[in-house]
């Protein structure tokens, strides 16, 4: 136990000095995560690199034994296998969101990214051979081991991703995952997990000092995607060495919470038409926030709750036999079915409406896809403003304007607008603005008005126009980088 306390420490002090040290340099050179999208949750530009402080902090205490004459140490170099597959996977994932974290990565680059490393661990003897049944036999993959394997790896990794919406959330669920298989490990007396274990904590809990609600810096995807690939690829070593008839359902139940928010969530995508790989605030902690009307740290103490319940049942399931384990699973069935409807997921009301509005999700999506690419390639602001005009009959919209800021020093501060009228009717006037904003520059702005009697956009047609406005400042803000403009310039294209 000594050795398992002395790596929490050491990870616990690394982390908490290396994200105070990342925290003061991130705000110093301005590499913030911007509150500039409805989907974000603060209201102030935050920094978004604690992850190193998780990645450095997990390693140390792992490097030191590389240094260290030791029977742990000894025996830690022995397992060639899963040292390889934690520091070379790790490394190239930490690497990944971080990358992300910079620059911003597509999902066609997380994906392949993330599938090869999980092809690396397959080869290296990280396998999932045979699926639990409690109700019968168990079942032997096969052939089918390897894709399991890396869905598996790929589904952990975005499902810790995906969770990180609130201040301490993603580091306390890992926190009670890394908690369940620190106490299967021990309970078999599995020294070198229980010390990967107490490593991982000791980082989640250096970075949940700066984290917690109100949070001074984020994980990012440094963060998240590195503790998903961890505990996919610990999870899989504990399974496998479990000698229960539910050995692999133990740490989906341990990480009950975000592989259910992320089946949640492409269900719910897939059903409305919208893309698979989309930000919403559909996610089980928005829908608690909303419809519990609690605050911001009260929804992180439920979910933590809740994280303790599902690590309850994954403990149960290791040390229950066949008929406990059923009766358990069928319990906690009966728990998950009631959030269900509590969250308003099971709503058979809104099922009539839901092909319609995946029939019209799908239209906007297809606008969308259109507006940006022309705006991407579009050679001058003249152009971006042709690029952005569909919008105003797609969404039926009865002004459109675009409007950029003064572009050169010495410009006029009215810079350029391009507008364009429908009528469309004849009711007061609901108006969206969305602020054209490059690396914290204000550029100018999108402002849509409709008169067709209604009182907000949906929430599809909101996140659609984020991601055009996110375009044109993107364009835009290369274009006045090399214009020569005409300052003081209205065009009025009117129909």
């Amino acid at each position: 136990m000594i050795t398992y306390f002395v790596a929490f420490l050491v990870s616990l002090l690394v982390a908490l000095a290396l994200t105070y040290f990342v925290r003061n340099q991130a705000l110093a050179w301005g590499w913030l995560d911007q509150a500039n999208s409805s989907r974000k949750v603060h209201v102030r530009p935050i920094p978004r690199l604690g992850g190193v402080g998780i990645v450095a902090g997990f390693f140390a205490p792992l490097c030191a034994l590389f240094l260290v004459d030791s029977g742990v140490g000894y025996h830690f170099r022995l397992h060639t296998d899963l040292v390889s597959g934690l520091f070379l996977g790790g490394a190239v994932i930490a690497a990944l969101g971080l990358y992300d974290d910079l620059r911003g990565a597509g999902a066609r680059l997380k994906f392949s990214v993330q599938f090869a490393v999980a092809f690396g661990l397959y080869a290296l003897g990280f396998r999932i051979e045979v699926i639990a049944n409690p109700f019968g036999p168990e079942l032997t993959l096969g052939a089918l081991s390897l894709p399991f394997t890396v869905l598996w790896m790929v589904g952990v990794v975005n499902a810790l991703n995906l969770i990180d919406g609130l201040d301490g959330l993603a580091g306390g669920v890992a926190f009670f995952g890394v908690g369940t298989n620190f106490i299967l490990s021990l309970a078999r007396g599995d020294v070198l997990m229980c010390l990967l274990m107490a490593a991982l904590a000791g980082a989640i809990l250096g970075f949940l000092v700066f984290n917690f609600n109100p949070a001074s810096i984020f994980m990012g995807d440094t963060g998240s995607m590195f503790l998903g690939f961890v505990l996919a690829a610990v999870s899989i070593k504990t399974s496998t060495k479990s000698g229960t008839a539910v050995a692999m359902l133990v740490p989906i139940m341990a990480l009950g919470l975000p592989i259910m928010d992320t089946l949640l969530a492409v269900v719910r995508r897939s059903l409305m038409g919208r893309p698979l790989f989309s930000a919403d605030k559909e996610h089980i902690h928005h829908r608690i926030m909303n419809r519990l009307v609690l605050s911001h740290r009260s929804t992180v103490l439920v979910l933590y709750a809740l994280c303790g319940l599902f690590m309850l049942a994954a403990l149960g399931l290791n040390f229950a036999n066949s008929a406990q384990s059923a009766l358990l699973l069928c319990g906690m069935g009966v728990v998950i079915f009631v959030l269900m409807r509590k969250l308003g997921y099971l709503d058979l009301g809104r099922a009539a409406d839901m092909q319609q509005v995946r029939q019209r999700n799908l239209r906007l999506r297809s606008l969308v896809k259109d507006v940006t690419a022309a705006v991407r390639s579009a050679p001058s602001l003249q152009a971006v403003w042709d690029a952005v005009r569909p919008l105003a009959e797609g969404l039926e919209v009865s002004r459109l304007e675009l409007r950029f800021l003064q572009v050169r020093a010495d410009a006029p501060a009215e810079g350029i607008v391009f507008e364009t009228q429908r009528a469309t009717g004849l009711s007061l006037p609901h108006e969206v603005r969305l602020d054209l904003k490059e690396a914290e520059e204000m550029l100018g702005s999108l402002v849509l008005a409709w008169r067709d009697g209604r009182g907000a956009i949906n929430r599809d047609e909101e996140l659609a126009l984020e991601v055009v406005a996110d375009a044109v400042a993107e364009r835009a803000s290369r274009l006045m980088a090399v214009a020569e403009p005409e300052p003081g310039r209205v065009v009025a294209l009117r129909r």
